[in-house]
């Protein structure tokens, strides 16, 4: 029975619902990746947490004035949500048109996306997971990381924010308060998105705020403990350089939880608070945030939200 068959026939006791299981990821710097065709002969992943079932693509609707690679509309159990087309944005032409659906919940909206088929599920090591930054082409800038299978075959992984930036347009960041402060302030965070760091500047820049950012967990592990080891010879707290870490989960390299792992058992990162900022934005996803020690978890993009939970721990 393939993967899909198997959501089709037993979705209440499918593998995407073993949460406990997948809770036990926590710490491994491991990921489950559910691998996808989009009709050409490469092979594509999205993270299993994102994904609520895979399904037939059933009726779609067209609606007017929908951006380019939105199919329109389809009602499912009661949502009414958008279908993209994943082989539009990646720019391939299948000799037959899509029939399979994966329902995935993004930032805590719902949406159907188009692909070919699906395949399996594989565990994956972060470590294992490269960032794809610096390969500037169309198609690359859609794609956050590559890892290769047991068989050579690489696996890109799609960086699902930066797709519904093409569709849809980025977050736009309100107006956010600045916060007065006679200290210079500053953040630490790190997230594998183009859009997400952007964005992430955006707010931090209208507060007020200093902040260095990294890519990927490993590179802003490296950077931390600089910055602690600095710290420590000039007989400084650490406090006082970085008074939060902003974390993604989902990292090349070192995941979130792992990175928050590290933080926690290390002595010289006292009294300073971790915020995992997420686009996994299910209770599922805050637990495992939880067992990893993050102090707050954050569902991505809300300008307010974020700067609401911020300013607290800055003051």
């Amino acid at each position: 029975m393939s993967y899909s068959d198997q959501m089709l026939s037993d979705n209440e006791d499918g593998v995407l619902d073993h949460v406990d299981a997948r809770t036990n990821l926590v710490g491994s710097n491991k990921m489950e990746i559910l691998l996808f065709s989009l009709g050409s002969e490469e092979r594509f992943g999205i993270n299993v947490f994102k994904v609520k079932e895979v399904c037939p693509a059933g009726k779609i609707t067209r609606t007017p004035n929908m951006p380019g690679g939105v199919e329109g509309i389809v009602s499912l159990r009661g949502n009414v949500m958008p279908v993209l087309d994943m082989a539009t944005f990646m720019d391939i032409h299948p000799a037959e048109k899509h029939q399979t659906m994966m329902v995935a919940e993004f930032n805590s909206h719902i949406m159907g996306f188009l692909v070919h088929s699906v395949d399996r599920i594989i565990r994956v090591d972060w470590d294992k997971v490269r960032a794809t930054e610096g390969m500037l082409s169309d198609k690359t800038a859609l794609i956050t990381a590559i890892t290769e299978l047991a068989d050579g075959t690489l696996v890109s992984i799609l960086d699902v924010e930066q797709i519904l930036a093409n569709a849809f347009g980025e977050a736009v960041v309100g107006s956010v308060e600045r916060l007065e402060s006679e200290h210079d302030l500053c953040v630490f965070f790190a997230d594998d998105s183009m859009v997400a760091r952007r964005k992430i500047g955006e707010v931090l820049d209208k507060m007020g705020v200093k902040h260095i950012q990294s890519a990927n967990g490993r590179e802003a592990w490296e950077r931390l403990k600089a910055l602690a080891e600095s710290a420590e010879s000039s007989g400084e707290k650490l406090h006082d350089r970085i008074q939060v870490i902003l974390t993604d989960a989902e990292m090349p390299e070192m995941d979130g939880y792992v990175l928050t792992h590290h933080i926690k058992n290390d002595h010289r990162f006292d009294g300073i608070p971790v915020v995992m900022h997420s686009s996994l934005s299910s209770e599922a996803n805050r637990a495992m945030g939880r067992r990893a020690g993050v102090d707050y978890y954050v569902p991505k993009f809300d300008s307010m939200i974020l700067s609401t939970t911020l300013r607290p721990l800055l003051t």
